[in-house]
């Protein structure tokens, strides 16, 4: 009998869960306790499938952050493709990371700073390396005379804080998809940025 795949399922149960309860009220504030509760567990069974909360919190940011720089090196395989098409898949891509699981998106935004060293150290040394791949993106897009910027890391910043409000306001059962919204988003934010012919 094939004991590994029920183990996993209960960790994915308890990490979807854990990921809901830190969105609604915070990692600080949720105690393994109801966790257990939520999960209808004894507090210290629920030790028997991870060691803390801050495991779950690892997974979840580090988790996010690794579909991030795949969506990233996806939008930009193609380097024959214009930058400004890079740019805009590179948008959507981030897009649809964020929307796949608005609670993640969430927790991965704005609880990343209750990771204990290194891990935060290498958490931002993970974002600080994306804000830079978009920053490199724009500055090509920009020297290609594609792009019209006087500065690509202000362009870059401001690209990632739109896009990092979304879910804030994002809900699956809503009016547009996801692919709706990158689509929107990227035009939207690339209006401004385009040279025109």
């Amino acid at each position: 009998m094939n004991t590994a795949a029920p183990l996993r399922s209960r960790k994915a149960q308890i990490d979807r869960v854990a990921t809901s309860l830190f969105r609604a009220r915070g990692f600080a504030a949720t105690s393994m306790r109801e966790l257990a509760t939520e999960l209808g567990l004894e507090a210290g069974s629920l030790y028997s499938h991870i060691k803390s909360k801050e495991e779950i919190l690892h997974r979840v940011c580090f988790g996010l952050a690794e579909e991030f720089f795949a969506a990233f090196a996806a939008a930009t395989a193609d380097t024959t493709a214009p930058i400004a098409t890079q740019l805009r898949l590179a948008i959507e891509g981030h897009v649809r990371v964020l929307t796949r699981d608005s609670a993640a998106s969430t927790v991965f935004l704005q609880e990343w700073r209750h990771l204990s060293e290194p891990a935060r150290t290498d958490f931002l040394a993970l974002r600080d390396r994306y804000e830079a791949a978009f920053r490199a993106l724009v500055q090509q897009g920009i020297a290609a005379g594609e792009l019209h910027a006087p500065d690509a890391a202000f362009v870059a910043l401001t690209l990632l804080a739109s896009l990092n409000w979304l879910p804030a306001w994002y809900r699956p059962d809503g009016k547009l998809t996801p692919d709706e919204i990158a689509h929107r988003l990227a035009e939207q934010l690339l209006g401004g940025l385009l040279v025109k012919d």
